[in-house]
């Protein structure tokens, strides 16, 4: 649960920082930045003498890894944001888990079974997820006013204010770039669901979590650089001064990388990554309620859609919890028929022993 309202609270927090003129590849260097010099001490106090050696062809694949999970997730996601809302970040989030899911099918690290309940349930979810991204990028619906209006209107004199190149507010942009930013959540999404499948074979090699993910923020700072760099060529558009732009940095790396890695790790230890996935759709409520309150407009075919999403999300989580109980049972189930057998062959030895009287 707290993991969700920090990713809710970064996502609304980004949003107001890029519609004031933040740029969005400056912003994922900075945070990628203050979340390395966070994690940075940490791992010098707790990991350094536990941390087993790093050969290059381990260093190759963190630099790969951090290419995919960090730079190009987060770049991705940011520009989205842009041209979207918050409500259809936190809505495509729900995704995540049924992406990794249909990544790992392809790789054979699952497998579906349509003739069961659960192999079903996988399969509706997947469709369930795919119509949700449809209804978000094709369908925007009426607009939904937002709780807080006197909020609304400074936040949209602070964005047009903020840089004269910013774009205007999700609910003046055209059709054509809304359904390009769906799609660039889309990829942001599969980008960051790659990663974690990946992640999982790397933590087998390599099992220091705390000095792997700081390596992998390491190397997604300098790619992140090189990026904005190629980008964004004026130095006015790097420069933060006290305002939300600083705030929205420091919260993003500080909170939403460094701390959610220890929540993440610490939940899918004690709970498992079933549990931890149960509550992504809480993001998106939150999201939504955090968004109308600080006077963004949300759209009807933006809840819709996250209505779906969460929907594909429990179906495949239900198929999953079905998937593991029958494996669970299936050996109890083979031993109580096993036990069965044996003592039906011992009454039937037992019947077929002659007693005394039958001897005489």
């Amino acid at each position: 649960m707290v993991f969700q309202v920090i990713l809710a609270s970064t996502t609304i927090l980004s949003k107001a920082a890029f519609d004031r003129g933040l740029s969005t590849f400056v912003f994922v260097f900075y945070r990628l930045a203050a979340a390395s010099l966070f994690l940075l001490p940490l791992a010098i106090l707790l990991a350094r003498r536990s941390a087993p050696p790093l050969s290059f062809r381990l260093l190759a694949k963190m630099f790969l890894y951090a290419l995919a999970g960090n730079t190009l997730s987060l770049n991705l996601a940011n520009v989205s944001l842009k041209y979207t809302s918050t409500t259809v970040a936190s809505a495509m989030c729900n995704s995540i888990p049924v992406i990794t899911f249909f990544l790992a099918l392809l790789m054979r690290m699952e497998v579906i079974n349509l003739k069961r309940p659960s192999g079903k349930g996988k399969a509706a979810g997947i469709t369930f997820c795919l119509a949700g991204v449809l209804v978000i990028a094709l369908y925007a619906g009426s607009s939904l006013s937002p709780l807080n209006h006197s909020h609304h209107g400074v936040l949209l004199a602070a964005g047009h204010h903020g840089d004269s190149r910013q774009q205007a507010p999700a609910g003046h942009l055209s059709k054509g770039i809304w359904i390009m930013g769906t799609f660039l959540m889309l990829l942001a999404c599969l980008a960051w669901s790659l990663w974690m499948v990946l992640q999982g074979l790397l933590l087998k090699e390599y099992p220091n979590k705390l000095l792997a993910t700081l390596i992998q923020c390491l190397f997604g700072t300098v790619q992140s650089c090189v990026v904005a760099v190629a980008i964004e060529r004026d130095p006015s558009r790097w420069k933060l001064g006290l305002d939300l732009s600083l705030l929205a940095v420091a919260y993003s790396g500080i909170v939403g990388t460094g701390v959610c890695f220890y929540l993440q790790t610490w939940c899918v230890d004690m709970k498992g990554p079933v549990f931890l996935a149960m509550w992504y759709p809480m993001s998106l409520l939150l999201t939504v309620l955090g968004s109308s309150l600080l006077g963004e407009t949300t759209h009807l075919g933006s809840i819709l859609g996250g209505i779906l999403l969460v929907g594909g999300l429990y179906c495949v989580l239900w198929g999953k919890n079905k998937e593991e109980t029958h494996t669970t049972t299936m050996p109890s189930d083979d031993h109580q028929e096993q036990s069965s057998r044996e003592q039906g062959d011992a009454d039937a030895a037992i019947s077929c022993t002659p007693t005394e009287d039958e001897m005489i």
